[in-house]
C-alpha cells in the first residue's frame, strides 16, 4: 500500500513502454549525432543526455538503453570505452537526484506523506538536483577526465569494440578456435552434443559444424555428430583424447573459419542488476538450450575466463561473449537479465507505437508536475495507458518489475514505521543534538547527507538506507523545528552519493566490466567528486530550502 512502492512499479512499466516502442533508442541516437569528435564535447553530451534519460526513468533503465549507443559511439570514433561510460554512469547518477522517480527520493516521499507531511513533488528536487548535475559534468569535464584510464590507446583495441576481430582478440580467443574432424567409427559418431559431454570430456565447445557442403552456425545439444563432419570448436584441445575418440586435428584456418564468421554473429551481454541468475552458473541455467546460443568466454575482473567458466557461479557486470545466429541474439533483448551491449533497430518491438507512448509519457509527467493528484496514482495511470494501448503487453509490463528492490523496500518499510513510533527515532535525534548542540540546521542535513553517502557506498542502500534514516530525519525535524522535507531531501541525496565504489550503485556495476574498471579506478575518480557534491548539495538546500 506503499505511495512509493507503487510509483516504483509504476515507474518501471512506463520505462519499458518507452523502450519497446523505440523513443529512447532515438534518444540514443540523438546523442551520437550530437557527440562531435573531440573528448570533451563527447563526454558532455554523454553526460548530459544519461542525466536527461534518467530525469524520466530509473537509473538502470537509463544506463542499459544508453550503453549500446555509447558503445558504438566508442567503437565509431576509436576513443576506449573507458573514456566515456564511467561519465555517462555519473551522469545518470547526477539526473536522477534532479528527480523525484529516483527510487531513494520517493522512499523520502513516500515517509513524508506517512508521516502527515507533504511528500515531495515532481519538481522539488530540480533545483539542487541541477546544481549537481553542473557540478559532475563540470568536474569530469575538467579533473574527472583526466583521471580515467585508458587501457588501451585508441589506436588498439579498445576494451569491448563490437567487430568480430576485437571481440575475439580481447577475449584472447584468437588462438582457440580449432577445427575438428570426425573420423569413420569414431566414438562420437551417432551421439548429440549433450550426449558427446564435449565440454566435460574434452574441455572442448561445439561452435559450427561444416557437413555435405553447408555450416551449421551454434548447432543446439541435441544436434547429433555424423562421421566425416568437420566441427569448428573452441577450447584448448588434446590430440591424445582426440585420438582416443576417433577424432583429428586439422589445419587452421579454412573455409570453415570464414563460414562461422559469415553465417554466425558474436556479441557481447552484461549481467544485469538484480538479475535472477545471479549466483547461479551458466549449466544451471541451460543457456545453451534455452537461448540456442553458445558462450565463448567470459569476461570478469578485467580478464577473460575461456575454461571452466559454466560451472563458475555469475556475478552482476559478468560480461559473456556469445555466438549464434542474429535472431536468436535478438530474443536476449527481452530477458530482464541481460543488457546487450549492441544496438539493434529490429529488436524494437513495436516501433509503431513510439508516437503514441511519447504522448503518454509527457502527458503523464504534465499531469504528475501541475495537478494535486498523489504521484503514485498518476504513475500508475499512466502504465495502465501504455498498456491498455498496446505499447507493451502485460506480460511485457510484469518482466520490466524489479520484484527483487520492491519486496526489499515493502519488506523494509516496517522497520522505518517501527524506528518513528517507537522513540528509536528521537532518541538517536537527541544524542545527534547533543553532539551538535547550537548547531545551524545545517550541521543536521550534513550529518544526514554524509551517513546516507556512507551507507549507500557500503551497502547499495538506494533502498534500505532512505528507510532507516528518513525516520531520523523527521525526529531531528520535530526537536527542532527544521522543515522535515529539507532534512529528507539531505537523506535521499545522500543516498545517491554512489559514485566512489562500484558496489555503491547498480549503475556503477553495470559500467564496470565493460569499460574494465577496476576499484582503484571508482576511488580515484568518484570520491573527488563526491567531496565536491557535498558543499554544493548544502549550498543547495540553504539557497532553496531556508536551511
Amino acid at each position: 500500500s506503499s505511495s512509493a512502492v507503487i510509483t516504483i512499479l509504476a515507474i518501471s512499466i512506463i520505462a519499458e513502454g518507452l523502450q519497446q516502442s523505440g523513443v529512447t533508442y532515438r534518444l540514443g541516437q540523438r546523442m551520437k549525432r550530437l557527440a562531435g569528435q573531440g573528448e570533451r564535447q563527447l563526454v558532455t553530451v554523454v553526460m548530459l543526455t544519461g542525466a536527461t534519460l534518467s530525469l524520466f526513468m530509473n537509473n538502470i533503465a537509463a544506463v542499459a538503453v544508453l550503453l549500446p549507443a555509447t558503445m558504438g559511439l566508442a567503437r565509431r570514433l576509436r576513443v576506449p570505452p573507458s573514456r566515456l561510460l564511467m561519465p555517462l554512469a555519473y551522469g545518470v547518477i547526477s539526473g536522477g537526484m534532479a528527480t523525484l522517480f529516483t527510487t531513494s527520493n520517493l522512499i523520502a516521499s513516500g515517509v513524508l506523506r506517512d508521516a502527515g507531511v507533504r511528500p515531495f513533488g515532481v519538481l522539488d528536487f530540480l533545483p539542487v538536483g541541477l546544481m549537481a548535475v553542473l557540478g559532475t559534468v563540470l568536474y569530469m569535464l575538467f579533473l574527472g577526465r583526466h583521471l580515467l584510464p585508458t587501457r588501451r590507446p585508441a589506436e588498439e583495441i579498445s576494451a569491448f569494440h563490437r567487430q568480430r576481430e576485437e571481440l575475439l582478440r580481447m577475449y584472447g580467443m584468437e588462438k582457440s578456435l580449432w577445427e575438428v574432424l570426425v573420423l569413420p567409427g569414431s566414438a562420437m559418431a551417432g551421439l548429440s552434443i549433450r550426449e558427446g559431454r564435449w565440454r566435460t570430456v574434452l574441455r572442448l565447445n561445439v561452435l559450427g559444424i561444416s557437413r555435405d557442403g553447408t555450416f551449421l552456425s551454434a548447432p543446439d545439444a541435441e544436434t547429433l555428430i555424423r562421421e566425416g563432419d568437420v566441427l569448428l570448436v573452441q577450447g584448448e584441445p588434446s590430440e591424445e583424447k582426440l585420438r582416443d575418440y576417433g577424432l583429428r586435428l586439422m589445419e587452421k584456418p579454412s573455409p570453415l573459419t570464414q563460414a562461422a564468421e559469415s553465417e554466425s554473429a558474436l556479441a557481447e551481454v552484461v549481467l544485469a542488476p538484480h538479475s535472477a541468475l545471479v549466483g547461479k552458473t551458466l549449466r544451471e541455467i541451460h543457456f545453451r538450450e534455452k537461448f540456442n546460443l553458445t558462450v565463448l568466454a567470459l569476461w570478469r575482473n578485467g580478464r577473460p575466463i575461456h575454461i571452466g567458466f559454466a560451472s563458475m557461479p555469475l556475478q552482476v557486470g559478468d560480461g559473456l561473449l556469445v555466438q549464434g545466429a542474429a535472431s536468436n541474439l535478438r530474443m536476449l533483448y527481452r530477458e530482464r537479465d541481460f543488457i546487450i551491449l549492441e544496438e539493434d533497430p529490429e529488436a524494437i518491438l513495436r516501433p509503431a507505437k513510439a508516437r503514441l507512448a511519447t504522448v503518454i509519457g509527457l502527458t503523464t509527467l504534465a499531469i504528475a508536475m501541475f495537478s494535486h493528484f498523489p504521484i503514485a496514482l498518476v504513475a500508475l495511470g499512466g502504465a495502465i495507458a501504455l498498456i491498455l494501448t498496446g505499447c507493451l503487453s502485460m506480460d511485457d509490463a510484469y518482466r520490466a518489475i524489479e520484484w527483487k528492490a520492491v519486496f526489499l523496500i515493502a519488506g523494509m518499510w516496517p522497520l522505518g514505521t517501527a524506528i518513528q513510533t517507537s522513540g528509536l527515532g528521537e532518541a538517536i535525534a537527541s544524542e545527534l543534538l547533543t553532539l551538535g548542540r547550537g548547531a545551524h540546521p545545517l550541521y543536521l542535513a550534513a550529518i544526514l547527507l554524509v551517513t546516507a553517502m556512507i551507507l549507500a557506498n557500503l551497502t547499495a542502500g538506494q533502498a534500505a538506507a532512505p528507510i532507516v534514516l528518513a525516520p531520523i530525519g523527521l525526529s531531528l525535524a520535530r526537536v527542532t523545528g527544521v522543515d522535515p522535507r529539507a532534512l529528507l531531501m539531505a537523506v535521499a541525496l545522500g543516498c545517491s552519493l554512489a559514485y566512489p565504489t562500484p558496489i555503491g550503485h547498480p549503475v556503477n556495476a553495470i559500467v564496470m566490466g565493460s569499460g574494465g574498471y577496476t576499484f582503484r579506478d571508482f576511488l580515484r575518480v568518484g570520491w573527488a567528486l563526491t567531496l565536491l557534491l557535498i558543499p554544493l548539495i548544502l549550498l543547495g538546500l540553504h539557497l532553496f530550502w531556508g536551511l
